[in-house]
């Protein structure tokens, strides 16, 4: 008994004295944050001065297609067909496709499928944003 109370005190003088870190070992530390990555960015060349493409050196699309890259809103692509103002809350139909304040979404077009998102509704018309241009629609807009 007496040689338990002994051997326990000269254990916890030892774990005291030299540590409990150095008994037990280290807690283990989180690895040091890494930075991330540098992203890389690509920027087409608009004429043969800014760049060329390395597998057709004398090909013309790389300026091309640069130049497409413009929005595009078609002046007629977009007719409002009714606005409705109900219970506080405004709806508008837009190329048979119904959107409120906020709303995204597609809408056939006579040059295909086209993206647009609802900004404002007015009495009149409309504010909506596409192909990031912002236009305003007139209710007899067709």
């Amino acid at each position: 008994m007496i040689m338990n109370a002994l051997l326990k005190r000269i254990l916890l003088t030892a774990l005291a004295g030299a540590g409990a870190s150095a008994v037990f070992g280290d807690a283990p530390k989180a690895p040091p944050a890494q930075p991330a990555p540098p992203r890389s960015v690509f920027v087409l060349p608009t004429n043969p001065r800014e760049g060329r493409d390395p597998f057709f050196p004398e090909s013309n699309r790389p300026y091309q297609e640069a130049a497409s890259t413009q929005p595009v809103v078609l002046e007629n692509a977009f007719a409002v067909k009714g606005i409705s103002f109900e219970h506080g809350r405004a709806m508008v139909i837009i190329n048979n496709h119904t959107f409120a304040v906020g709303d995204e979404g597609d809408v056939l077009t006579a040059k295909g499928r086209m993206h647009l998102r609802l900004i404002e509704i007015r009495r009149d018309g409309v504010v909506i944003e596409a192909n990031g241009a912002r236009r305003e629609l007139g209710i007899d807009n067709k």
